[in-house]
């Protein structure tokens, strides 16, 4: 069967997961129709009990005990579809449910079964991949493997292959197109590329060492941690995936750049200021969503073309603890130069040590220099924790009081929230205003 006649239908109650669902489907099975359902609907396996309607169908359901002692509402709909003319192969994931219900998925019809907390775009692809073999035809001899997001092969001709991405040593992503390098870490590449599924230009995060485990998946980690987070202040991922043993990470590409650039240029008293009620906007959306960034610093706050900041990089953030307010920290990680107290003591952390960061910043984008510098990160992380803050000159004293809270060593004589912190920016900055029209 031609790839292009393959019909997708989601079936689901939750309307944002199901979304979720049908964008990465379409990634990933670009020539495929993805439709979804609302699965409080009532009669919305209908349609495919009776007749043909999709080719696949990934079944979102509850499979745990029910309350009235039958059988589990995922396990009676398999049952439905099982009963019906129509045969798609169906991925059942799972609220709820165990080995023994995985069974009962897998013997009432299932193709595969996934517990939806550990649904990820390179899972749905594993579980799809095998039994779409027998509904397409075999590949040429000549062509290579299907691999992630494989959207531009036309008929009859195997997909190209990129050329190796510029002086990486690890293997080229199939579907992207890379133009030239934006960044580098230790860790991980990115790259501005021409993404051929979305038609558009995106940043390809590419990981520098290879995956052997589950536990080197770094970039994973980050994607689930920006997936609790559908904001336009947080980067919008696209796909993200493993080829030939590296981990990647499709992402919104931001033309204009990052703070630390623009810090560069120049920015004035007002321009700082409203960065800050900027940046501690984006981070209420991320501390609501249950985060810690963990590694906030002017190269991972993006600028959009309207000045609008977008936080990046969440490889370290960790969830937050709502009943304690809190995470471990485990080992020491981060920027030395942005690092909280409590973070350089390996203590654990509350929303307060990512305004501790912003307070770097805020000090940074006012005087044009960071607040703690050293001939070692050692020497950086102990002034951190027990030196003060050089004070501001008198031109910018307006701004010391503010500063303070933010830099304060203790974390209870910071300001609590990043919502209190944005009520002293409107504040500041109304009175700002004021007497530069009471001057004038």
């Amino acid at each position: 069967m031609n790839s292009a006649a393959i019909r997708i239908l989601i079936i689901d109650r939750d309307a944002k997961y199901r979304e979720w669902l049908r964008l990465h489907l379409g990634i990933l099975y670009p020539q495929a129709t993805v439709g979804t359902v609302d699965g409080t609907q009532d009669g919305a396996l209908s349609a495919l009990a009776t007749g043909r309607a999709c080719e696949v169908l990934v079944l979102g359901a509850h499979f745990g005990a029910s309350d009235d002692e039958g059988d589990p509402e995922g396990l009676e709909q398999l049952r439905t579809l099982r009963a019906g003319d129509a045969a798609p192969i169906v991925l059942a994931l799972a609220d709820g449910g165990d080995e023994l219900t995985a069974v009962q998925a897998l013997r009432a019809g299932a193709t595969d079964y996934l517990p939806k907390r550990l649904v990820t775009p390179a899972r749905l692809k594993a579980s799809l991949d095998p039994p779409l073999q027998g509904l397409e035809p075999a590949p040429a001899p000549q062509a290579p493997a299907a691999p992630q997001c494989q959207e531009d092969a036309e008929p009859g001709k195997p997909a190209r292959r990129l050329p190796t991405p510029l002086a990486t040593g690890h293997p080229a992503i199939t579907g992207y197109e890379i133009t030239r390098k934006l960044s580098e870490s230790q860790k991980a590449v990115v790259y501005l590329s021409e993404s051929r599924a979305l038609g558009k230009e995106v940043a390809l995060k590419v990981s520098k060492i290879p995956c052997e485990d589950r536990a080197k998946q770094a970039l994973e980690r980050e994607y689930q941690a920006i997936l609790a987070v559908q904001d336009p202040a947080v980067v919008r991922i696209f796909d993200h995936g493993i080829e030939d043993g590296y981990e990647y990470l499709a992402m919104e590409y931001f033309p204009r750049g990052d703070l630390k650039a623009r810090m560069h240029v120049g920015v004035t008293e007002s321009e700082a200021l409203r960065f800050l009620e900027k940046i501690a906007t984006a981070l209420a959306v991320v501390h609501r969503a249950g985060l810690l960034h963990r590694d906030l610093k002017p190269p991972n706050v993006m600028l959009r073309e309207n000045d609008n900041v977008v936080l990046i990089d969440f490889g370290l953030a960790r969830l937050l603890d709502v009943s304690h307010h809190s995470t471990y920290t485990g080992v020491l990680r981060g920027s030395p130069y942005y690092m909280s107290p409590e973070q350089a003591l390996g203590e654990k952390l509350d929303p307060r040590s990512d305004l501790y960061s912003l307070g770097v910043i805020f000090h940074e984008m006012l005087t044009g220099r960071k607040p703690f510098v050293g001939n070692s990160a050692m020497e950086v992380l102990q002034q951190h924790v027990n030196t003060a803050p050089p004070r501001l000159p008198a031109s910018l004293s307006g701004y010391a009081p503010l500063l303070a809270q933010l830099l304060a060593k203790q974390r209870e004589n910071r300001f609590g929230s990043a919502e209190e912190l944005i009520a002293a920016c409107v504040a500041l900055r109304t009175g700002n205003r004021r007497r530069a029209q009471s001057a004038a």
